[in-house]
């Protein structure tokens, strides 16, 4: 299962967002600057994070955005689900829209459906159930902790396999 950049870019925003005070809304500049994303594409993101609920926006000089809620109360099923549309293991997967569960499409067939729907319908309550499982806060501690150091590159220009 690929997740788009929408979801890639939007945690990411959220992460910077956690790392903030959530009383002084931070500009979407600044985030863009800091994560090295495209402004324009952040504030389409950002939009769907507003409509979910998760961030809240202030106009003017000082405005900006900042988490609508504490970090802790943020799941990561609900942002990637507010930037994703649904969490679909296979394309022939498609939406119920009536409680966010996905269906094998093949069950049109004669109602017979798929015989490795099982296998797919348990690989995406896996990761359904490792976003719900996991925090706003668990990322901001995660990124505090880990060092952002650059990877050695060889003289051939490859990263190596291995970084000691």
């Amino acid at each position: 299962m690929i997740f788009t950049t929408k979801a890639e870019y939007g945690v990411r925003l959220l992460v910077e967002l956690g790392r903030q005070e959530r009383s002084a809304p931070v500009s979407l500049k600044v985030i863009a600057e800091a994560e090295a994303l495209p402004l324009a594409y952040l504030e389409r993101i950002v939009a769907l994070l507003k409509r979910a609920g998760l961030v809240e926006s202030t106009r003017g000089a000082h405005g900006g955005y900042r988490l609508a809620r504490p970090a802790a109360e943020i799941r990561m099923d609900d942002a990637v689900l507010a930037l994703e549309g649904v969490v679909a293991p296979m394309s022939c997967f498609v939406d119920d829209r009536v409680d966010g569960r996905v269906l094998c499409s093949h069950l049109d067939d004669g109602h017979h459906g798929c015989g490795t729907r099982l296998l797919w319908m348990r690989v995406q309550g896996g990761v359904v159930d490792a976003l719900r499982r996991t925090t706003l806060q668990e990322l901001v501690d995660f990124a505090a902790r880990e060092p952002q150091i650059a990877a050695p590159v060889a003289e051939d220009g490859r990263l190596p396999l291995r970084v000691a």
